[in-house]
């Protein structure tokens, strides 16, 4: 998987990264990942790393006891101081490469809300094209619900799923899925290879396998579900040790979800069977050429604009005489794409006072008829 992977999601634990007693990342664990990340980009892969760890490195910095529970607004404060020294260390640590790196605080609702989802996957996409790694976490200091749940193992997928990631790499404290806990079942055995979440894979997971994490089994399979429904593979492997990732690309123990799609199919199976259509854009027969021949659409190529249409939303893609084309989602509101009709890319930014893309639908949002 790791091998034909071309943009990977890697999800780190509280547990792995932070030492709670003591209120400080582990240095070397950090640095030796920082070395199998630099290994994975000099073969042209993309990294994306959603991270724990922030009130595990704050709450001592604030007199709060390690391991004690915490009110929400405890856990509020701790993520707020503790994400400074988080972010901290993996920009020092990948720095050792030469690595550039960014911070995104994320919640469930930028997943979801289509205008803030559209902006976050631009930034991701914009950065990995800069050669900058992404560090995610949850933006816990104004979260409510998804701190209460508490955990990063659905947020990994989500970013996995908007950035049309090909694999999430879940690390924990497990070698991966077992047929039971095999802390307190010695006959447990390790299932290597999933391609279907059914209710007896369900059935399987437990409860979190540490004090330090908040997240268990029943995340990592909720995470998979995810994933895999974006034609995303995942793989969940053991942390703890030292070059985790180099374990893993040797060939080290790991439960491995396949999904059965690639992520393009499955955002297009998306747009074409899940979306309303909120308008409609007329082109000219030199446009319907390009787009049947897998060109995006540009505005040159359109006639004429009908409904009200926010960015990001459906639209369908009609010739002259009316017969649909395509569907795909839209980069420009209708008011503004409306003005922008008919031009040509180079001006949008002169029209606009500003230019979100040189296409109107992206080929890569959009679905043949």
């Amino acid at each position: 998987m790791i091998s034909t992977a071309k943009r990977i999601v890697i999800k780190i634990g509280s547990s792995l990264l932070a030492d709670e007693a003591a209120g400080s990342v582990r240095t070397a664990w950090l640095d030796a990942l920082a070395d199998d990340i630099k290994a994975l980009e000099a073969t042209g892969k993309e990294i994306i790393v959603v991270t724990s760890g922030a009130v595990a490195l704050g709450r001592l910095q604030l007199g709060l006891k390690a391991k004690s529970l915490l009110h929400l607004e405890e856990k509020q404060a701790a993520a707020a101081c503790g994400q400074i020294a988080l972010c901290e260390a993996w920009a020092k640590s990948l720095a050792r490469h030469g690595i550039k790196v960014a911070q995104l605080l994320l919640t469930a609702d930028d997943s979801i809300e289509r205008d803030r989802y559209l902006n976050a996957r631009n930034t991701i996409d914009t950065l990995l094209e800069l050669h900058a790694i992404p560090i995610i976490n949850e933006n816990d200091t104004v979260a409510t619900a998804e701190i209460r749940f508490g955990d990063n193992d659905r947020l990994s997928a989500r970013i996995a799923q908007m950035a049309g990631a090909d694999l999430l790499i879940l690390f924990s404290d497990i070698d991966g899925l077992y047929t039971a806990d095999p802390t307190a079942n010695p006959d447990a055995v390790l299932i290597e290879e999933i391609s279907e979440i059914t209710p007896e894979i369900d059935g399987m997971a437990g409860g979190s396998l540490n004090a330090g994490g908040t997240g268990g089994m029943i995340t990592k399979l909720a995470a998979a579900k995810i994933a895999m429904h974006a034609g995303c593979n995942m793989i969940i492997a053991r942390g703890t040790l030292l070059h985790p990732l180099k374990t893993l690309v040797d060939g080290g123990k790991c439960s491995r979800f396949r999904a059965s799609v690639s992520p393009l199919s499955a955002r297009k199976h998306w747009i074409a069977g899940s979306l309303h259509p909120a308008g409609s854009i007329t082109v000219d027969d030199g446009a319907v050429t390009a787009l049947k021949s897998g060109k995006s659409l540009l505005p040159a190529g359109v006639t004429g604009i009908d409904g009200e249409f926010s960015r990001g939303d459906a639209v369908l893609i009609c010739d002259s005489q009316k017969r649909i084309v395509a569907k795909g989602l839209i980069a420009y509101a209708s008011e503004d794409a409306r003005r922008i009709q008919g031009k040509k890319s180079h001006d949008i930014e002169a029209i606009l006072g500003f230019k979100r893309r040189d296409v109107l639908v992206h080929r890569d949002d959009m679905v043949l008829e």
